[in-house]
């Protein structure tokens, strides 16, 4: 089923006969889901765009590079900089902007601006009745104090179909500078700990193919004294790239560049940052580190999971045999299913993928 307006896709809800397999553009999806396909990419187009409000409204099935190119030519974009998984995974297509709200999909400048759901204004969505919800309007009873743009961004499809999503974006700034230095992964999370702990406004801390990287963003004349700043703050030899070649180590930062075409267990953990040492201590794995070493990116043999909940964090799987989602604590688990059974009593969205 492919929808082409909300009407439509309220109506194959209410029509369903049994579990469905939501998708936008199926380049970010994980674990294994089966039922009846219904995509939302026909649910297309950007309905409103104040520049001047930093403000835009969209359909779920909306390319996000047709965002992109939109903010672009108003030197504007998202702020929460969505990574491109699609040579991690090995996929294809196109992302869609409801499904990067629906995984709440976030890069390397999470550490200053938030997350994909911190960004997101509004939505609206169809529920497992049928019923089309609109955040901030109207209200449902029986979830009354939740806010439902946080509760839909980041659950994968299995509370309801996002039709709708407005958006805070963001000015591109006038310019950027990358201090970057190789170094092991002990110092490399003590480095950024220091970058990120300085007065100097970082928009990314990572280490990638045995290099840390360090962002700063801003007006030219404030990048130029920070960079010099943070540089002196470090010590250490540190050698600064700015502009194209500053964007593009991000762009392997956020796209996990260096894990592409590696086989084996893929996963996403997220830790304290002064743990990420401790997680890959002895594992046989390749890693790539973000936002100072909170999110791991790990992809190799051995016990992630059970080092990730010793640690007190949690480990996706996007890629191998097992669950796809960490196992829940046994009240969150309630909670979560009570929520499940609100918005989608029957159960056939998304069925079986987070419990």
């Amino acid at each position: 089923m492919r929808p082409e307006t909300e009407g439509e896709l309220a109506e194959a809800v209410r029509g369903a006969n049994g579990p469905l397999r939501i998708v936008g553009g199926g380049t970010r999806g994980i674990g294994s889901v089966s039922g009846e396909l219904l995509e939302t990419g026909g649910l297309s187009g950007v309905t409103l765009y104040e520049p001047g409000a930093l403000t835009l409204v969209a359909g779920a099935g909306t390319p996000l590079a047709d965002v992109e190119a939109l903010l672009a030519a108003e030197r504007q974009r998202l702020p929460f900089e969505v990574p491109d998984l699609r040579g991690l995974l090995g996929r294809d297509g196109a992302s869609t902007l409801g499904g990067v709200v629906a995984a709440n999909a976030s890069g390397p400048r999470r550490v200053q601006v938030g997350a994909c759901r911190d960004a997101a204004l509004g939505l609206r969505f169809v529920d497992g009745r049928g019923a089309v919800i609109k955040s901030g309007g109207r209200v449902m009873k029986n979830v009354t104090g939740y806010d439902l743009v946080k509760l839909l961004a980041g659950s994968w499809g299995t509370l309801g179909v996002i039709s709708e999503v407005s958006l805070k974006v963001q000015a591109l700034p006038e310019a950027e500078a990358t201090l970057c230095a190789p170094m092991a992964v002990g110092p490399a999370v003590a480095a950024m700990a220091a970058a990120l702990g300085s007065p100097f406004d970082l928009t990314g801390a990572a280490w990638a193919a045995g290099e840390v990287r360090l962002r700063v963003e801003g007006m030219a004349g404030s990048v130029a004294y920070r960079t010099g700043a943070l540089r002196a703050h470090l010590g250490g030899d540190w050698r600064v790239v700015t502009g194209a070649e500053s964007a593009a180590a991000w762009r392997e930062v956020r796209d996990v560049g260096p894990l592409q075409g590696l086989t084996g267990p893929l996963w996403r953990v997220s830790v304290k940052p002064s743990d990420a040492v401790a997680l890959l201590d002895g594992l046989e794995a390749e890693a790539v580190l973000d936002w100072g070493g909170g999110l791991v990116w790990v992809c190799g043999e051995g016990d992630v999971r059970g080092r990730a909940s010793v640690l007190g964090g949690h480990a996706s799987l996007l890629r191998g045999a097992g669950s796809a989602f960490h196992p829940e604590a046994p009240a969150v688990a309630r909670l979560a299913a009570g929520l499940r059974a609100q918005f989608d009593p029957r159960g056939i969205f998304n069925a079986g993928l987070m419990g």
